[in-house]
């Protein structure tokens, strides 16, 4: 049986309701990758949201959280994240894609290769294009990095596809 959302009317439960996964806690005290953020780029993001700076959508796409929204897709956009190694100094990580239903999704660099002396972190785009011009809900997806043996780091990725600005969806 599906899972049920605790909803009124009742729904069939989405990554909204039910979370981004299962995190394993022996394996996150030391996940091979992270996601860094610092609290300035917090504080923009707050300002962005009771609209005390302009500009603000690099900030609501753009802000290095382990996950990825993009609530308005009309045709085309890339975000931004910098992943950080804290893992093994010399170290490879490919990237697994599972685009959203609906969106062709492409991440450059694909492979990642991190060196003793090198930067500890690097910055990826992700890019999103709408395949079908219609307006729908949310599709999920995720994006992986993988070494393809200890470590794999997974962030869930929603996007919704708009035609046209005034057309919400409430659901």
């Amino acid at each position: 049986m599906p899972i049920q959302a605790d909803a009124v009317p009742r729904k069939l439960a989405d990554p909204f309701d039910f979370g981004g996964g299962h995190m394993n806690p022996d394996r996150a005290a030391d996940p091979g990758l992270v996601y860094d953020v610092d609290a300035k780029e917090y504080n923009n993001f707050f300002s962005c949201t009771v609209r005390l700076l302009d500009g603000c959508e690099s900030y609501q796409l753009n802000l290095n959280l382990p996950s990825i929204a993009v609530p308005n897709l009309k045709n085309q956009v890339t975000v931004w994240r910098t992943i950080t190694n804290i893992g093994p100094v010399e170290s490879t990580y490919q990237v697994v894609v599972e685009a959203p239903a609906g969106v062709a999704m492409s991440v450059e660099p694909s492979v990642i290769i991190f060196t003793a002396g090198g930067s500890k972190s690097v910055m990826f785009k992700v890019t999103f294009t709408t395949k079908q011009r219609v307006q729908g809900g949310y599709t999920f997806g995720g994006l992986a990095w993988s070494d393809q043996s200890a470590y794999s780091v997974r962030i869930p990725i929603a996007v919704r596809t708009v035609i046209q600005d005034f057309v919400a969806d409430t659901s």
